[in-house]
């Protein structure tokens, strides 16, 4: 999509109806309960067959004007705005999964997204099956008629490793199995998943969408593309189309009783973020290339990890896809845990913390925190090291953060 056509549409979504005072940001609807004029028209908001807002559990006149906005900048067919990018997973997850079921993935998860699936989805006999993103004979044979999605990152966290999303949609629709991609490492105006065929798209828009950390959200996109006949979970969705299931079973049941609607504070602000995206985006993501380009250099740095490098065996494939610009996140190695821990400690610019995409630059050590819970095992399988830094790469120049870690690591 380009720029013009992103921000125009941003920028002048109309409202569903008119603001009485005409005001250019949509209001904060702070309100739980609305009124109506008759018993009648109340009967006809609840049972779905009217536009009007029932309860702000279930709509928001605030929310559903920012689902509305990415909607149009995504061609959606549906947007579900939840209150963080794992109640967009979880929810997503439980309205295509069902006891007896699997569900196909990588090794290569965040680790809250590994725990849902193999420690609270488990525990309702789903199956998870792990196997290797680059081995579509891996992948045919781990498909079976109780597959209920195969689910990946379109660039993991923290490993970097970039899929081939076109063959993995190719294989899972062959199989008649929709494909689930968490896509939060690169937005959706340099990322539009329909175009290699994913289906489900799940973001935390804590990150990049929400202008620099301000608030916690996630989304679920549903592209509209997928025969929801073939998904015994969704193929018998009484009141929906093939095409309308999952979306009708998200919104009518899975969200609504998990009660994991965004609130309108947070989407108000991250509306607001939504306008300065691209310009934010294009800022981290040419600095982390920059960054990782000169990183390259320090003898102290055993390697640097970017899709965007060109030694990177993703390269073209990150190219193809991302269109250059694989996001603003890379990590390095250095030669121990001990010396992570020491370079962090040095660091003066950039925060030690979590979250990614934040204004500022985050330095964390994976394996003690995101993964401090995970046994050495776990974290070999998954290709969690020891010796690894992930950095979120913030507005701050790549001169003053090359210079800030030079300075940690000496």
């Amino acid at each position: 999509m380009d720029k013009k056509s992103y921000e125009v549409q941003v920028l002048h979504t109309p409202y569903e109806k008119q603001d009485c005072y005409g005001a250019l940001s949509m209001p904060i609807y702070q309100s739980v309960a609305y009124d109506f004029e008759s018993a009648e028209a109340m009967e006809e908001a609840f049972c779905g067959r009217s536009a009007d807002y029932a309860y702000s559990r279930i709509s928001n006149p605030t929310v559903q004007h920012f689902e509305e906005r990415i909607r149009r900048i995504t061609g959606a067919y549906s947007v579900t705005a939840l209150n963080s990018g794992m109640a967009a997973i979880s929810n997503a997850l439980l309205c295509v999964t069902w006891a007896g079921c699997n569900i196909v993935t990588s090794s290569h998860l965040f680790g809250n997204t590994w725990s849902f699936m193999v420690n609270t989805l488990g525990a309702y006999d789903v199956e998870i099956r792990f196997f290797d993103l680059s081995d579509p004979d891996a992948l045919r044979l781990y498909i079976d008629e109780n597959t209920a999605v195969v689910f990946l990152e379109a660039i993991t966290n923290p490993q970097l490793e970039v899929v081939d999303l076109e063959m993995v949609s190719g294989i899972a629709h062959q199989a008649g199995v929709p494909v689930m991609v968490d896509s939060t490492i690169v937005p959706f105006p340099y990322f539009k998943g329909c175009d290699f065929g994913i289906d489900i798209e799940v973001i935390s828009s804590t990150k990049y969408i929400s202008g620099g950390a301000t608030s916690l959200g996630g989304i679920i996109l549903d592209m509209g593309n997928f025969d929801w006949a073939k998904s015994p979970r969704l193929g018998k969705v009484e009141s929906a189309s093939s095409k309308e299931a999952f979306t009708y079973k998200l919104r009518k049941e899975i969200h609504r009783n998990l009660g994991a609607y965004m609130t309108p504070q947070v989407a108000y602000m991250q509306t607001l973020g939504l306008e300065t995206l691209m310009l934010r985006f294009e800022r981290q993501a040419t600095t982390c290339l920059h960054l990782a380009q000169k990183l390259c250099v320090l003898s102290a740095i055993e390697r640097v990890n970017y899709p965007g490098l060109e030694e990177n065996p993703f390269y073209e494939l990150s190219n193809k896809q991302f269109n250059r610009l694989p996001g603003a996140m890379l990590t390095f190695d250095l030669s121990s845990r001990e010396a992570c821990f020491k370079m962090m400690n040095r660091l003066q610019l950039i925060r030690r913390a979590t979250n990614l995409f934040d204004n500022k630059s985050l330095a964390i050590h994976p394996a003690s925190t995101i993964y401090g819970g995970f046994d050495e095992d776990q974290r070999i399988a998954m290709d969690i090291s020891q010796k690894t830094i992930r950095l979120s790469v913030g507005l701050e120049s790549a001169d003053e953060l090359f210079e800030d870690i030079r300075n940690a690591v000496l």
